[in-house]
């Protein structure tokens, strides 16, 4: 039954197939929707991949059963064979009476109505009530791992939002020397598995197993170089200030084994005797000598190949911070949402929270109950949304609050000439365009191609006057090479080099 078996497989190819092209079709409105459909989607792709698998190997013949089955069913009477394959068929359902039948069509179609809401969502439980179906982070965790850190810095939720990627020792990162400790790699370990499940969560169907495979090669190729940033190689230094750190003034000197920067000189003496310094220089002197000791036990004296255990966990902690560089940057809009969200949440009370996480769940409830009306039934007054103010809709689709519509000045409105007299609603809306393709698209079409010395001009007028008095500028400031040298003649007459050599030429001198 070898031929059944690749006819079966070749048509839940199709209605695989079908499948993803009656969802792709669809587009529904709620992000919830969104992502369970991009789910299935994903589930049949997979699905596709090893199905097709199974066939290749049918196709394949290795043992030569699928030849041997055509033979057989093409040599003697083709009748025999039929009522043969019948009577086996038979007698396996004979056997096992209650075998259940799959229904292709009906198991990859679209359930909408009653069956829609009888079965669970996939992404139901895939999600936090803070992260609401994957607009937002939820990095309470890793922020909690990161406080119990030692000498790590006391950051707000909020501020470690915005520098979480940032693990440079000034901005709220740990020194090197902190950095090599199990429990510093399980924080850093975690933040990348958590961002890492967040991008497979929200977005299924890309590759994101490729996507990690690239930063990884990305990494090895910088490691190899020695081009990560606070990560590289270090060599002892006899003279202070000789490393190839910025520092902020002239004056001021950069210890290497603090790994602090000093105003002066006589600050830095200071320094020298204390005890953090003494502690800091000892530890570094410890694995310079474990990168010395790594390198000289290398056979036949290859050290360039050899590599110390210490350089080894250093590249293991090293690879998961540019792991999660790279995914913060990959994920910037859903950062970038996630500060808003938190900056808006603490405004709340927390009645107002439960309340918002109640219509988060009840979201798809409501849009089933609106799809009913559309289909003609009846629609009850309170399910309108009753808005006379004529307020912004939030992501619910409800009116946000009115004091969070005076707050944000969302009633002032700002007009600009330069976007073709469009209006926006609020400063924060107005302050935006200006960084924006729209104001920046008007700009050019004015001839202007310096957009960043005119934030806050609207006007076409305004923004081409100061345009022109920028150009009178620049070529009032242009100097000229022949009016700057000047040159003297035998009767002693001072006059331009460009002048002087007119009249030479001329005969005149």
């Amino acid at each position: 039954m070898l031929l059944e078996e690749q006819r079966f497989l070749h048509e839940d190819l199709e209605r695989l197939e079908q499948g993803i092209a009656d969802r792709i079709g669809d587009e529904p409105k709620h992000i919830r929707d969104r992502l369970a459909r991009d789910h299935q989607i994903a589930q049949f792709l997979d699905r596709i991949s090893s199905q097709s698998t199974k066939l290749l190997t049918i196709y394949r013949d290795v043992d030569g059963t699928r030849s041997r089955e055509i033979q057989q069913i093409g040599s003697g009477d083709p009748m025999e064979e039929f009522y043969k394959q019948l009577t086996d068929i038979k007698g396996f359902h004979a056997r096992y009476p209650n075998e259940p039948v799959e229904n292709l069509e009906r198991a990859y179609r679209p359930k909408k109505g009653p069956d829609a809401d009888s079965q669970p969502s996939i992404v139901d439980t895939m999600f936090t009530g803070e992260e609401a179906y994957g607009r937002f982070f939820d990095l309470h965790t890793c922020h909690e791992m990161y406080l119990n850190l030692p000498n790590a810095k006391r950051l707000s939720y909020l501020q470690y939002l915005e520098s979480f990627d940032n693990f440079a020792p000034g901005a709220g990162g740990l020194k090197r020397a902190e950095k090599m400790t199990d429990q510093y790699f399980a924080y850093v370990g975690n933040l990348s598995q958590e961002l890492e499940t967040f991008m497979r969560k929200t977005r299924p169907l890309e590759n994101v197993d490729k996507v990690v495979a690239d930063f990884d090669k990305e990494f090895d190729a910088a490691w190899e170089k020695d081009e990560i940033a606070d990560w590289k190689k270090e060599e002892p230094t006899v003279k202070p200030n000789s490393t190839s750190k910025q520092i902020s003034s002239s004056d001021a000197i950069w210890c290497d084994d603090c790994e602090k920067e000093f105003k002066n000189e006589n600050v830095y003496k200071g320094h020298l005797s204390g005890k953090k310094h003494i502690r800091a220089a000892a530890e570094r002197a410890k694995r310079l000598r474990g990168e010395s000791d790594g390198a000289d036990s290398a056979p036949n004296g290859n050290q360039k190949g050899a590599t110390s255990t210490y350089r080894l966990k250093e590249r293991a902690i090293a690879e998961r911070e540019f792991r999660v560089k790279r995914l913060a940057s990959a994920m910037s809009t859903e950062r970038s949402d996630s500060r808003v969200n938190v900056e808006r949440k603490q405004g709340m009370t927390e009645r107002e929270r439960q309340q918002e996480l109640e219509n988060l769940f009840s979201a798809t409830t409501t849009m089933s109950q609106a799809k009913e009306a559309e289909d003609g039934e009846d629609n009850d007054d309170e399910d309108r949304i009753y808005n006379p103010l004529k307020l912004p809709l939030a992501w619910d689709g409800k009116p946000i609050p009115f004091w969070l519509y005076k707050l944000h000045g969302l009633g002032v409105e700002f007009p600009c000439e330069i976007c073709g007299n469009f209006v926006y609603m609020g400063r924060r809306a107005f302050d935006k365009h200006f960084n924006e393709a729209r104001h920046i698209y008007g700009l050019k079409c004015l001839g202007i191609t310096n957009t960043s010395l005119f934030r806050d001009i609207t006007g076409i007028d305004e923004a081409l006057r100061l345009w022109d008095k920028i150009q009178k500028e620049k070529r009032k400031d242009k100097v000229d090479d022949g009016t700057v040298v000047q040159m003297e003649d035998a009767e002693g007459n001072v006059m331009p080099e460009k002048v002087y050599y007119d009249l030479q030429k001329q005969g005149l001198l």
